[in-house]
C-alpha cells in the first residue's frame, strides 16, 4: 500500500492496475488501469461527452464534431492504445474518464495530451488519480499540457496540481482561433 502525494489517496498497486480508495459519502472504488484496445468505444465516447460539456460556447459544434471523428476514430484510437500510454479510470468495470500521456523523451519529459472524464464524475478526484497514476507508471521529470484559456476548469485543475503557465499562443483550430495555454508540472 503507497501514500500517493499528488491526491493524497491510499493506493494499491499490481502490475495492470491500481485502485484507490477514498472515504466519501458515496464509498466509490475507482480503478485506474491501462486502457486496452477493447476500451476504444467508452473512450471516444467520454471524449465527446467531455469535450461538449467543456467547450460549449467555447468551440463551435460543428469543429467540435469534427475534430473529434478524427481525433478519436477507431483508428486514431488504436495508435494512440498501442504508441502512448493511455490509462481508464473505470468504476464498476465501467469506463469513466481516461488520460493520454506521450511517451517519455530522453530528458524526462512528457506531454499529457488528454485527461477526460464524464462530466457526471466531475470533481470526484478522478482526474488527480489519472494524473498520479501516469507519473507513477511514466516517472517523468516534467510534465506538459496546453489548455484552451476559455477553459476555467482545466486550468484550475492544473493550477491546483501545481502547473504553472509557461506561454500563452494563438493556434489555428480547424479554422477558429483558439488562446492557448502552455502549463508544465516539474517533479
Amino acid at each position: 500500500m503507497l501514500f500517493n502525494r499528488i491526491t493524497g489517496d491510499r493506493v494499491v498497486i499490481s502490475e495492470n492496475y491500481f485502485e484507490v480508495n477514498r472515504e466519501r459519502r458515496d464509498k466509490m472504488t475507482i480503478t485506474i488501469r491501462n486502457m486496452q484496445l477493447t476500451d476504444i468505444e467508452a473512450v471516444a465516447h467520454i471524449a465527446t461527452k467531455s469535450w461538449h460539456a467543456t467547450y460549449e460556447g467555447i468551440i463551435p459544434q460543428h469543429i467540435q464534431h469534427r475534430f473529434l471523428e478524427m481525433a478519436y476514430s477507431k483508428e486514431r484510437l488504436k495508435h494512440r492504445c498501442e504508441k502512448t500510454s493511455m490509462y481508464v479510470a473505470t468504476e464498476n468495470e465501467n469506463i469513466i474518464g481516461f488520460a493520454n500521456f506521450s511517451n517519455v523523451k530522453k530528458d524526462g519529459e512528457v506531454e499529457l495530451s488528454a485527461i477526460y472524464l464524464l462530466p457526471t464524475v466531475w470533481g470526484k478526484g478522478i482526474g488527480s488519480q489519472l494524473l498520479a497514476y501516469g507519473i507513477e507508471q511514466l516517472s517523468p521529470s516534467t510534465i506538459f499540457i496546453n489548455v484552451e484559456a476559455e477553459n476555467e476548469v482545466g486550468k484550475q485543475f492544473y493550477i491546483a496540481r501545481n502547473f504553472r503557465m509557461v506561454e500563452e499562443f494563438e493556434e489555428d483550430f480547424e479554422g477558429h482561433t483558439l488562446k492557448t495555454i502552455r502549463m508544465v508540472l516539474t517533479l
